[in-house]
């Protein structure tokens, strides 16, 4: 278990958060399925709350107007230094800036963006609050990846925009690449070409700790959630991809190290 109480460096991804319709519902879920306790957040879109494992800030979730209709998904929120200025950047390179910049209370500046693919994102500049406090244990976020049609155009965005180092795996059968920052790996992208679920498009995909893979993936489903990937073995650990009963799609991974 580790803790992080400082400002990441401009391109880590520093936070995950949800909007969904049921807060009480989905509170409830995650509740039950991570541990998670809940403190309020900026209420600047509306409800919303802070999950806490042990006092430490792990991710948000707040509530959509009844109104909005938008996909339930999980959305990875990078560090910036300048959300103004990375937000024109984003425009620059071929993105959309959806929402903000604005001011989250004296929590922070955010924006949420989407890349050329269409792969929703965040932007967050810390004031108060600095990101994800809490790592390696059950509960937390762990990883985030990119699941695109292909990796070589939209790397280049990445690249771009929050100047990672892009370390592609040279492969005619796999279609994937690690982006770096200061030499540390910090997410991924992975190209499925006709596999990309047409429903969903080009998205973010989180990755949460957890103590045993298929008892989480069973107790997903005692909860009222679905298994969309059964527990197997990946180059990560054991993992399996679930969704929540609202339909936000996530993958829960007991990492290889346990």
């Amino acid at each position: 278990m580790t803790t992080e109480a400082t400002r990441r460096t401009p391109g880590t991804p520093c936070w995950v958060s949800l909007m969904v319709h049921g807060l009480s519902a989905t509170q409830e879920f995650y509740r039950d399925l991570f541990g998670w306790d809940f403190v309020p957040g900026p209420q600047h879109f509306g409800p919303y709350l802070r999950a806490m494992i042990d006092g430490k800030e792990v991710a948000g979730i707040g509530q959509l107007p009844p109104d909005r209709h938008l996909p339930i998904a999980w959305t990875p929120y990078m560090a910036t230094e300048d959300a103004d200025e990375t937000a024109e950047q984003i425009r620059c390179c071929g993105g959309t800036v959806g929402v903000g910049p604005l001011d989250a209370a004296d929590a922070g500046r955010m924006a949420i963006a989407s890349d050329p693919e269409g792969g929703v994102f965040g932007i967050w500049q810390a004031a108060a609050h600095t990101g994800t406090a809490l790592f390696g244990t059950h509960g937390t976020p762990v990883w985030n990846e990119l699941v695109t049609r292909e990796t070589s155009a939209v790397s280049k965005f990445y690249q771009s925009v929050f100047g990672y180092d892009v370390e592609p795996v040279v492969s005619t059968e796999f279609d994937y690449a690690t982006l770096h920052l200061e030499g540390r790996a910090v997410a991924s992208l992975h190209g499925v070409g006709h596999a990309l679920p047409r429903d969903r498009g080009s998205h973010w995909m989180t990755y949460f700790e957890v103590e045993d893979t298929e008892e989480s993936a069973a107790l997903v489903r005692d909860l009222g959630g679905h298994v969309l990937h059964e527990p197997r073995e990946g180059s990560s650990g054991w993992l399996a991809t679930v969704a929540d009963p609202e339909g936000a799609v996530f993958t829960i991974v007991r990492s290889a190290e346990r």
